[in-house]
């Protein structure tokens, strides 16, 4: 929510602006916060406050914001003043009440009047997706090569590392489901360290193809054979990934669905992502910048579409037709799942079951407006 907020502000206000300067924005605007709230003639209204709110803060703000403040002054330099005001109670924690109304201004400024500085604009341009005219000019990467070698290096370094992969993936498919059935404990083991092996894999893969495609050989008419290297790598990796996806799948049937495993399955939905934004670079001749301007918004997609989904229902929901089910793991530690523990306390005439669920509903539900939990409302 928060992540999503701050975009908002940051693109309606900056709609050219790439999201990769998201944060310097933020990192200048947070500590020139007090220079630029004092520039009083920068930030205020220029034009006249007409009809009821010009008279409400003439004649009620102001006069009042005076009062308080020679109040305090007053009652700190003459006792028989403060004394005026011994039998008065004020359930006000003052100090709490500045600190809050203090960082609510800090984040209300900084939210709403947040500047752009002239050098993180200038920088914006080098951040475009498309190469200018000056970067077509064919020429070597380094001065100690020649285009034609340099050339020939890509091929040589491409074609071998597409044989080098398509025997990693016949003994990675072959070690997955050909060996013999394995332990609980070496499954998990094996199923992280495949994962893990992948996706780094991808990692270099990307890294590998934007050293070699992040200039002139996007436009090279000779570079046709590196281009499909590139692109039968791409397609490798592909099924790298797929691999591992039927591994994190053979985990699930065997042990159940958990947080974990579902997040496996966003880490590897990424790294395909990754894969065809980096085809797309190849294909339509992007700089890699535009990789990465991508896939941040990819990234916040994936977050996106997955917190409009109860990943708490559907982990207990799956779970519950398994013999292995334990009602105390899934009551303590997944989140949200409290229908289904209903409809699993129906089928299983456990009473105290409900009644536990019903309280905490109930409790939830008794909390203060601003504490409560939504999902917790529509429990019947």
């Amino acid at each position: 929510m928060i992540s999503s907020v701050i975009l908002l502000g940051y693109r309606s206000r900056n709609r050219r602006m790439k999201i990769l300067l998201l944060i310097p924005v933020m990192v200048t605007n947070l500590s020139t916060f007090l220079c630029r709230f004092f520039s009083f003639d920068q930030w205020l209204p220029k034009k006249k406050i007409h009809g009821f709110w010009q008279k409400v803060f003439a004649l009620i703000f102001v006069p009042l914001l005076l009062i308080c403040v020679f109040f305090w002054i007053y009652s700190a330099g003459s006792d028989h003043f403060a004394g005026l005001f011994e039998d008065v109670e004020f359930d006000i924690k003052f100090w709490q009440l500045i600190a809050i109304a203090t960082l609510g201004i800090f984040i209300a400024f900084t939210y709403w009047n947040h500047v752009v500085e002239r050098l993180i604009y200038k920088t914006n341009s080098t951040l475009d997706n498309d190469f200018n005219e000056k970067d077509k000019v064919l020429k070597p990467t380094y001065s100690f090569f020649d285009l034609d070698t340099e050339r020939m290096s890509g091929v040589i370094s491409l074609m071998a590392l597409n044989i080098l992969l398509v025997f990693f993936i016949i003994t990675y498919n072959y070690e997955q489901f050909y060996e013999t059935v394995k332990t609980p404990v070496r499954l998990s083991e094996e199923t992280h360290e495949r994962v893990n092996a992948v996706i780094i894999s991808i990692i270099m893969s990307i890294l590998v193809i934007m050293f070699y495609f992040k200039s002139s050989f996007n436009f090279d008419p000779k570079a046709g054979f590196m281009k499909n290297l590139a692109k039968i790598w791409i397609f490798l990796n592909a099924v790298l990934v797929i691999s591992a996806m039927l591994k994190n799948s053979e985990y699930i049937t065997s042990y159940g669905f958990t947080y974990k495993r579902l997040g496996v399955y966003a880490f590897l939905i990424l790294a395909l992502v990754g894969l065809f934004m980096t085809f797309i670079k190849i294909r339509r001749q992007k700089r890699n910048v535009f990789l990465f301007n991508s896939m941040v918004w990819c990234i916040y997609g994936i977050i996106l579409i997955c917190s409009y989904i109860n990943w708490g229902g559907i982990i207990t929901s799956q779970n519950m037709k398994r013999k292995d089910f334990v009602l105390n793991y899934y009551e303590i530690t997944i989140n949200f799942n409290d229908r289904q523990l209903l409809k699993y306390a129906s089928k299983a005439h456990d009473e105290n079951l409900r009644k536990s669920i019903l309280s905490k509903a109930r409790m939830h539900r008794n909390e203060k407006i601003l504490s409560r939990v939504l999902y917790y409302q529509a429990i019947k």
